[in-house]
């Protein structure tokens, strides 16, 4: 009997998958599926997440296919700008979202954008928040400082050591959520 591939779903903190966050998961995710795992990005701007409390919000579709496909997951690829020393609030609502039920005991990948230098501060909030909910962000982690210039005109990383980072962080990640998997 085959293995079944690794589900990896993308979550990117700015609306768009073409967005700086959404280029870095959608980069992470090239990687994935290159290692054969099966890949999905969650588009805030096609699928909305309304804010919870939000009237009706509790029987919201989105809501609901979103959890289903969170939980068929076995791992996630997150990255977040880093707006006010912290992440947007885009991708704190995402995660508002999203309970032990649907990502306990599962990777994360963590990844940052900023427009100035680099620092951890998103990073670390955003693990905080996953130990909340049981999950397990890999060691390694990737923030992208002065992001405007990270990119060239053709959507790829423009530096070596970024996209050896992010390869690192990405086989983390899938070698985590092999052997979560193996012992569940």
């Amino acid at each position: 009997m085959s293995e079944q591939p690794l589900r990896i779903l993308g979550l990117s903190g700015e609306y768009r998958p073409t967005s700086k966050s959404g280029m870095m998961v959608n980069h992470a995710l090239d990687i994935a599926s290159n290692e054969g795992a099966e890949i999905f990005f969650w588009d805030c701007n096609e699928k909305p997440l309304p804010f919870v409390g939000e009237d009706g919000c509790w029987d919201n579709a989105n809501v609901k296919e979103f959890q289903a496909l969170a939980s068929s997951c076995d791992a996630f690829m997150i990255c977040s700008p880093e707006y006010h020393g912290t992440m947007s609030g885009v991708m704190k609502n995402t995660f508002d979202w999203l309970y032990d039920k649907h990502v306990g005991g599962k990777a994360f990948g963590l990844m940052c954008t900023l427009g100035g230098i680099e620092n951890s501060n998103t990073l670390n909030h955003m693990r905080i928040m996953l130990r909340w909910l049981h999950a397990w962000p890999v060691p390694e982690q990737l923030a992208v400082g002065h992001v405007k210039e990270a990119f060239g005109e053709d959507g790829n990383l423009l530096h070596d050591a970024t996209k050896d980072r992010l390869e690192k962080l990405v086989h983390s990640v899938l070698n985590t959520a092999q052997l979560l998997k193996s012992n569940s």
